[in-house]
């Protein structure tokens, strides 16, 4: 009966942007980028070495050689925090959205990607940051689309999920921990989690995924979305 179909996760607008976007960016870059392997929390703590330079170069070689992004062209620069406004020892609840906690600009013949000191503390933010920005790299600096284009930061953080990094962008799409402050949330990227499920939902069901095993490294609320996602999809019959 029509009243027991799975229901999709986002709006039919969201929805029709998340696959008409995935399988535009799957014909812009080949299955290569569809079908290559999707990177775990555990890829990244394996290079973690607590020297934060150097584990900052050790993530952005990974997040290269798995967006197929010139390496060689680009220089990681590590900029210093901004304070939060308001932000004090009595504040019990404090909120700070991380949307640009990395930086891209091209500088000649070479890409220069810029990252907050802040985000070396995270391996899962500071993986997250740097895909998006080496995102930059391919879109904007290969000129694929327009600095222009009204979705081009959605975009940037969707392509991540394409190349395989979607877990870190949807962990760290938000985040709520306790600091000598007091409890915080911080969001990070441009699409949240809802949205990030489903596009993870239609990137599993375009590789013929149904249960694929990396989901169980999502959080409770990107997973939760992205299964009923693949609900969704497996409904339609798409």
């Amino acid at each position: 009966m029509s009243f027991l179909s799975p229901k999709c996760p986002v709006s039919e607008k969201a929805r029709d942007w998340v696959e008409t976007s995935v399988d535009w960016l799957r014909a812009e870059f080949g299955d290569a980028a569809l079908f290559g392997e999707v990177l775990l929390p555990s890829s990244v703590l394996a290079l973690w070495s607590g020297n934060e330079l150097t584990d900052a170069e050790r993530v952005l070689e990974l997040i290269c050689a798995r967006m197929h992004a010139p390496r060689v062209s680009i220089d990681l620069q590590i900029t210093e925090d901004q304070a939060d406004p308001g932000l004090g020892g009595t504040v019990p609840l404090a909120s700070r959205w991380s949307g640009e906690a990395g930086h891209y600009r091209r500088d000649g013949d070479r890409f220069v990607v810029a990252v907050s000191r802040g985000e070396l503390r995270s391996p899962v933010s500071l993986t997250a940051t740097l895909a998006h920005e080496v995102g930059h790299v391919r879109l904007l600096g290969e000129s694929r689309i327009a600095p222009d284009q009204y979705d081009q930061e959605q975009l940037t953080d969707l392509i991540t999920v394409v190349f395989g990094l979607g877990v870190f962008t949807a962990n760290a799409a938000f985040d709520y921990h306790q600091d000598s402050t007091g409890w915080r949330t911080q969001r990070l990227g441009y699409l949240g989690e809802q949205l990030l499920g489903y596009a993870l939902a239609y990137v599993a069901h375009s590789r013929g995924e149904h249960a694929p095993a990396w989901a169980a490294h999502l959080d409770t609320n990107p997973r939760a979305y992205m299964k009923q996602g693949l609900r969704y999809l497996r409904a339609r019959g798409h």
